[in-house]
């Protein structure tokens, strides 16, 4: 009997926070369990062996079963929804890695709030949780594809950027389904993974990775689907688009395959549009473009990648690059970082090491000097490769590049809108106003800033803008999060929204983890009205951690009470300058003064730069 891998990565907030000692139960087919498992402070289990087919059944287009076997995994951690995944295939010889997003609960109802769903609905939720459904690869499929597009080069866009992250629409383009934003690395993954087998020889890999990749990039080129008035770059839906399964685990031959070939795309000689990369399974379905099957028997012949793609597109293909990706803090220098290397980009990459380990804590601290990469940075690399599905080589190129600014924008920013939370004066209690497109003021940047939280945790809430307007943007942002939450999607917040969206709010201050580790307390005496929430708030840290910090097994205080509140002891707040900031602003928004900000920097002028980093004073 064949043997394959798996493991379990339990994480929330787009991956950017683990949550350690989260319990884990594998189970086969029949639903019983395997193996128990919990993760440890990267949110990972070790990988467990499980038996399956032998490989060979998946390299031939004529057998007709499915040539795996299928594996489900339970997940609880405390304070979030449990999450079962079911129908995950395991591959013989191969490594599936399974990234699974838990969502934090929402704080439970006090008495007197509008109720917005029964008791029982509330418990039945906590206790089952979501299920999701992996299932076969489309290339197992039998159904039809029509898929459409441009193969001039139609310019609509000025230059080839890869969208980070994408927005994927869960359906038919006409369909009533969410929409999902993706960071586009792990987006090709997750496609790849959901159209072929891991097992394929590796230029037949490569072919279709290119093929996956170059597609994408062309409906983003394109605005095939935004010039049409739709607001997803692309769908899942298998006969207009190609295959996206959320929840889908990542096989480490097809992480590596991307990891080679990430930010390469297929053009035409004399072109500069991504060309449309059409494919099917070209056995039980054929089309023009690219034959899955066929691209396995050419590698087996000897073929190169490129030859694969020639045989099925125009002669003049070639392969083309580009190191232009929206949302990252800097385009990629153009050559990999490694050991013997030096400069400002290797001081750029162990500053958002540097920062991505405070939650991240296995990633090993960088001893090296600034700007030299060196042992300490390497093993600071390595970590970082391994944990987030990386080729771990200690070596930075095009994919570990922008996994690091991905994670580094995410953490900071995670950061900022605790910050912003508490200088908002959110509170516990929502405010009573109605409120639609239309509207302006203090309770649309308290509804924004609530939204834009929630959509850090939830990738189906796209984040509003953050300008005290009700306008479409906001509209979309808010229906979206009524449909998450079982509320009539009307896009106008009252009291039922309002409540649900302060439910959420809180439940994530309780239960996600603050990122650590703590560096020490402070004394703090409680005063009327204070509660376990507000004291956190205050002190940017969470209510489980002051519990523990102080043995507590319930929310109630004493007036006069002392307790010791877990703190950092840096002054300081770190702040990744947007567009349209000033010094001014950022002041004003963390409650100091222009002043304190240029002596905490060192600066002597207020020019900022997009993707600047910046300390901020607080309590200053």
């Amino acid at each position: 009997m064949a043997i394959g891998y798996l493991q379990v990565q339990a994480r929330t907030a787009r991956g950017t926070v683990p949550l350690d000692g989260a319990r884990i139960r594998v189970l086969d087919s029949e639903g019983n369990t395997v193996y128990r498992l919990t993760t440890d402070e990267s949110g990972e289990t070790q990988a467990v062996p499980l038996e399956t087919l032998d490989r060979g059944f998946s390299l031939n287009p004529g057998y007709m079963g499915n040539p795996y076997y299928s594996y489900g995994v339970a997940v609880e951690a405390e304070g979030f929804e449990p999450v079962t995944v079911t129908d995950i295939p395991i591959f013989d010889g191969e490594t599936a890695t399974l990234p699974v997003t838990l969502t934090p609960l929402e704080r439970q109802q006090e008495q007197g709030q509008p109720e917005r769903q029964s008791e029982q609905e509330r418990q039945t939720r906590r206790q089952e949780g979501e299920t999701v459904s992996v299932g076969p690869p489309a290339v197992a499929m039998t159904s039809g594809r029509s898929q459409e597009g441009t193969f001039q080069d139609a310019r609509v866009l000025r230059q080839v950027v890869i969208p980070d992250p994408i927005t994927v629409h869960l359906g038919a383009p006409d369909s009533y389904a969410a929409n999902v934003q993706v960071p586009f690395l792990d987006y090709v993954k997750n496609v790849a993974g959901s159209e072929i087998y891991p097992t394929w020889p590796e230029s037949a890999l490569k072919a279709n990775i290119y093929a996956i990749m170059t597609f994408a990039l062309n409906r983003v080129y394109t605005e095939w689907y935004r010039a049409k008035g739709y607001d997803f770059d692309i769908t899942n839906s298998t006969a207009y688009d190609q295959y996206y399964v959320p929840g889908r685990p990542v096989y480490d031959s097809i992480s590596r395959a991307v990891d080679e070939v990430y930010g390469e795309y297929v053009r035409r000689q004399g072109q500069y549009a991504p060309y449309f990369t059409s494919f099917c399974n070209g056995s039980t379905v054929t089309c023009q473009g690219l034959s899955q099957w066929g691209s396995v028997s050419l590698a087996d012949r000897g073929y190169t990648p490129l030859q694969i793609l020639r045989s099925y597109y125009p002669d003049d293909i070639g392969i083309a690059r580009t190191n232009i990706v929206t949302g990252a803090l800097s385009s990629y220098p153009g050559a990999p970082l490694r050991t013997g290397s030096g400069g400002l980009d290797v001081q750029t990459i162990q500053t958002w090491l540097g920062r991505i380990r405070r939650n991240y804590p296995a990633i090993p601290a960088i001893t090296d000097p600034a700007g030299t990469f060196g042992a300490g940075t390497r093993a600071a690399v390595e970590k970082f490769q391994s944990i987030f599905n990386l080729t771990p080589d200690g070596v930075v190129g095009k994919a570990t590049w922008y996994k690091l600014s991905d994670l580094y924008t995410a953490v900071t920013r995670l950061a900022e809108l605790s910050s912003e939370g508490t200088s908002l004066g959110i509170g516990t209690v929502p405010p009573g106003s109605v409120l639609r497109q239309g509207s302006r003021g203090q309770d649309v940047v308290t509804l924004q800033y609530l939204l834009d939280l929630v959509s850090q945790y939830d990738s189906s809430v796209p984040a509003p803008a953050q300008d005290g307007v009700f306008g479409s943007g906001t509209r979309q942002s808010v229906t979206a999060f009524q449909r998450a939450k079982g509320l009539t999607a009307d896009g106008i917040v009252g009291a039922r929204t309002w409540q649900a969206l302060y439910d959420t709010y809180l439940g994530i201050g309780e239960n996600v983890p603050a990122p650590g580790p703590e560096t020490g307390t402070v004394s703090y005496r409680v005063k009327a009205g204070d509660s376990l929430w507000l004291i956190a708030q205050r002190y940017g840290t969470t209510v489980n951690a002051i519990r523990q910090a102080n043995g507590l097994t319930s929310d109630v205080l004493q007036i006069g009470q002392v307790l010791q509140i877990p703190v950092s002891q840096s002054p300081y707040v770190e702040y990744t300058v947007r567009a349209g900031d000033s010094l001014w602003l950022i002041a004003q928004r963390y409650g100091t003064t222009v002043e304190a900000i240029r002596q905490a920097n060192g600066l002597t002028g207020s020019a900022l730069q997009i993707g600047q980093v910046l300390r901020i004073p607080v309590g200053s």
